[in-house]
Order: C-alpha cells, then structure tokens, then sequence
C-alpha cells in the first residue's frame, strides 16, 4: 500500500486537521462535491490550497491507502462505508470519524472487517475549530489502540482509548450531544421569543454575564452548521430510542436545527442582534 493517508469527505474537519501546521504525513481525498459541475473548481481549490492530491473517485482514493479518515456527514456515514468496502485493501484501517449512531457505526464496521480490513469508530468531542489537531478524540474497537498511535504518529494529540466495542465511543458522543446541542436549540427558541416580545436585553442580562456571548455562540453556530448538526441529531434520536429513552427534547432540537441551517444566513451576521434580524426577516415558524 501506499504512504498516502485519505480522507473520504474533504469538508471543514479535513481541512482543519490536514491544515494545522502539526499535521504529519501525506494526504490524498476524494470529495463527492467534485462530482458535481456548480462545486468541483471551489472544491478542487480547497484540494490543492493545502497540497491534498484530489483523487477522481473514491475507488482511487481507497484502493491503496493504508488509513482512510471518514469526514463525510452523518447521513451519508453508512453509504461512504460501504462503498469504501467496495474497495479497501485488506490490513488497511478505516477510521470512522462521523458523529453517528452506534448502531450505524456497527453496520459500517461489518461491511468494512468482511474485506479484511480493521473498522475503528472514532468520536470527535468539539468542535474541530480552532482546536484542529488538538480536538479531543475518543476512539473504540478492536483496533482502537492501533488507531489511538496511528492519529498521533498524524500529529493528532488529544485521542483516547474507550473500548474494545465499536459503538462506544460513538455513543458517548451521541449521547453528549443531547445536552451540547439541545441547548443550541432552546438557546435560539429563547432568543426569537425574547426578540419577538422586545425583552431580548432584559431576558438575556437575567441569564448571566457571560450569557450575551454564549447565545451569540450559539447561535452563529446553528446558522452555520445547522443542517450537519440536524443530520447528526437524527442519528441521536436513533441512539435513544435504541436505548429506551423517549427524545423528546432531542427531536425539538432537530427541528430547530434544521429550520435554522436551512435559512442559509452563512456566514452569520456578526452581532447578536444582527443575526436575530435576519432570523425574523426570513424565518417563518410553524406554531401549529
């Protein structure tokens, strides 16, 4: 096999981590986006901006890499799985960086370990910006140990051993993400009351000092990122209900998620209420 490492999925978490001056190694990708006419020359940019070599198809991407880091969203995790199975070389290590649910990370690991390869289910816990390299990762499987010294020898140097079960670290992320992003959610549910009724100072001064900051984090953060973190916690509610537990305040949050991102105010206007203006400009609620 070759020395290349590849990313299957060249998005803002491959550019991040191959980007941070730390990283070591090389790196080839495919992309799926360069498969369409609107989106290959800006993604073939991004290839070639931090020296990736951009690969034609996942096949190539695939067939000789020794490690393959899976940055796609979590609705397509379990398609680039098994398309990856299509074609991996056997010994090679598949590590599954996509925040999904365990169980969808138990069907990827079945198609990749049937061709002889190792599957690992990595969960990064923060967000990849500005930490890059530094982010926190949670890896388990079989072959997590071997995955844990193979992100370090990469530059990566916050990654951390769970378990010998796939399932396990992707499950403490689901499971995280309940709290991390229902508050987002209840966060913008607060702020649009609290701008619809003109109380918005009174009821974030209520909240604490910090609060002004926080909601304004917040929010650009579903803005910005609303319909990948609606995709994710689709996976979320499918972890509870595997669970046994109701989501109820999870599916509040896939909808605000969803409603938000799908407004496509990126980049987010700078300033709290500048971003609540152009919210109530263009979002219309159903209140049913």
């Amino acid at each position: 096999m070759s020395g290349a490492i590849t990313f299957l999925g060249f998005g803002e978490a491959a550019q991040t981590f191959v980007g941070d001056e730390r990283w070591r190694g090389a790196a080839q990708g495919y992309d799926a986006k360069t498969d369409a006419p609107a989106l290959a020359a800006m993604k073939a940019a991004d290839f070639a901006r931090l020296g990736v070599r951009a690969c034609g198809s996942a096949s190539e991407a695939i067939a000789n890499a020794p490690i393959v880091l899976s940055l796609v969203t979590a609705d397509q995790a379990g398609a680039a799985a098994r398309a990856a199975a299509a074609h991996i070389a056997r010994g090679a290590l598949y590590i599954d960086m996509n925040s999904v649910a365990p169980a969808t990370k138990r069907a990827a690991a079945e198609a990749i370990e049937a061709k002889g390869a190792s599957y690992v289910d990595a969960a990064i816990m923060s967000p990849v910006k500005p930490a890059a390299l530094g982010a926190p990762i949670l890896v388990s499987g079989a072959a997590a140990e071997a995955a844990e010294h193979a992100l370090r020898e990469l530059g990566f140097t916050s990654v951390r051993t769970v378990g010998a079960e796939v399932g396990r670290a992707s499950l403490i992320k689901m499971v995280r993400s309940v709290m991390i992003k229902g508050v987002e959610a209840v966060t913008a549910e607060c702020l649009l009351a609290a701008e619809a009724g003109g109380v918005l100072d009174e009821v974030v001064a209520s909240l604490g000092e910090d609060w002004h900051q926080r909601a304004d984090y917040s929010l650009d953060r579903i803005l910005v990122h609303g319909l990948r973190r609606a995709a994710e916690m689709k996976e979320v509610e499918r972890t509870l209900r595997d669970l046994g537990v109701a989501p109820r305040m999870t599916q509040g949050a896939v909808a605000w998620q969803g409603e938000l991102g799908a407004l496509q105010l990126s980049p987010a206007p700078i300033s709290l209420t500048g971003k609540l203006s152009a919210i109530s400009a263009v979002h219309t609620a159903d209140v049913a």
